[in-house]
């Protein structure tokens, strides 16, 4: 019964996408249905075949490597943090930021991470038929994060129509960024973590084609590149025509690494506390009342179309709005340490790990829109924030189809 309620389930939130299309006649259901396809078969591959769990296992694995090789430094500058029985989430899952974010930003440098990003977006335009730089954007939001992606498309974001770049805007509600995914994988199953990541890329085009739907020419479908801008689409990185020193560029991407961990710490820690104090007011009205069991009343209807037994659904459904509100980093903080147990069922497990692998929440609206208005003109960045119910909608649809969709599989 379940597995027919998830299925409904995915169904209801494709619905949903045709329901708040701006222009429902436009949208392209071939490309849809295909995409969607598509992410069902790598679903399907990724959790139930030997190979693909293989894989996925082996990536998890290596990224948890990364994260113990960062320990050794940590363990140079604090080894009484590290060396512990249980150490604290800020040593054990931020600081090693401090490694792998210049790990990644090294193979920017060097090219490897534009190529892989190039060939793999070429790859998913051929196979949906999405507008070349809409499926680039897919990949590199992925691997760099959305406001990092954005920045490094700024030329291409000049020179596309408002309606496109409106697209993007709600696609970035839908990244994870790279550097962080060790982190992830030290608190969430990893197995799931890294399969939600390539379902993530294919929903965020099927979402915004739904949602947004925009005819692009032939004329239209091009990949904005002149020299000395910075492009990964075209494979290279460089300023005013002239590439950065390494060791300047390395010390810039380590300083950019202790920002990450800082505002990701702050954000935590003020977010826990502002939640804490929600529930301390709202307990004034009733024992009974608070944020998270306000949170789960509403957004019920969608845990439970996950396939959920009505307990566990009212459960998910809380921790679904708590990361909206918050980030995934504190509803993560929350489970790390039962997730693994039998307090959760396999597809519970799988169901929450895919949701809360995203940054959707409040919070990446006003990111994004800073972002836009940095680089845009005037008349591009009104309409993207005229439209911030529409950047929340596309990032909690992505979520919620690639929860259901990993879902099936996992039982």
């Amino acid at each position: 019964m379940y597995l027919a309620i998830n299925i409904i389930g995915l169904i209801v939130f494709l619905a949903i996408g045709w329901l708040f299309s701006k222009d429902r006649k436009a949208i392209n259901w071939r490309a849809v249905l295909t995409m969607t396809a598509l992410n069902l078969v790598m679903a399907w591959f990724l959790t139930s075949f030997p190979i693909g769990r293989t894989i996925v296992k082996g990536a998890a694995a290596g990224f948890d490597a990364l994260v113990q090789v960062s320990y050794q430094g940590i363990a140079f500058a604090i080894p009484s943090m590290v060396k512990v029985k249980s150490m604290d989430f800020f040593v054990s899952v931020l600081l090693p930021i401090l490694m792998i974010v210049p790990l990644f930003d090294i193979l920017t440098y060097i090219g490897v991470l534009p190529w892989i990003i190039k060939w793999i977006g070429r790859g998913l335009s051929f196979i949906t038929r999405q507008p070349k730089f809409e499926s680039f954007f897919a990949v590199e939001m992925m691997f760099l994060g959305n406001t990092e992606a954005l920045a490094v498309s700024s030329l291409q974001l000049k020179r596309m129509s408002a309606k496109r770049d409106l697209t993007l805007a709600m696609m970035s509600m839908s990244c994870v960024t790279a550097s962080i995914i060790g982190a992830y994988t030290q608190m969430m199953p990893g197995q799931y973590i890294l399969t939600a990541i390539p379902v993530n890329v294919i929903n965020a085009l099927v979402v915004t084609s739904m949602l947004n739907p925009v005819q692009v020419s032939q004329e239209e479908d091009f990949i904005a590149k002149i020299g000395g801008s910075a492009s990964v689409a075209d494979g290279t990185i460089e300023a005013d025509g002239k590439k950065e020193p390494f060791f300047s560029f390395l010390g810039d991407s380590i300083l950019s690494a202790g920002r990450l961990v800082l505002i990701i710490a702050a954000n935590v820690i003020a977010f826990v506390a502002l939640a804490a104090l929600g529930d301390k007011l709202l307990g004034l009205i009733h024992p009974w009342v608070s944020l998270e069991h306000l949170l789960g009343i509403i957004m019920f209807p969608f845990a439970w179309l996950m396939g959920l037994n009505p307990s566990d659904a009212f459960q998910f459904a809380q921790y679904m709005g708590e990361k909206l509100v918050t980030n995934e980093f504190v509803v993560m903080g929350k489970v790390t340490g039962k997730i693994a147990t039998t307090a959760f069922s396999e597809h519970y497990r799988a169901v929450l790990t895919v949701f809360v692998t995203s940054f959707a929440n409040f919070s990446t609206v006003g990111m994004i829109i800073g972002c836009f208005k940095s680089i845009v003109d005037r008349e591009k960045n009104d309409l993207v924030s005229k439209n911030v119910p529409y950047l929340l909608l596309s990032g909690i649809l992505v979520s919620l189809l690639s929860a259901a969709t990993v879902g099936l599989f996992a039982w």
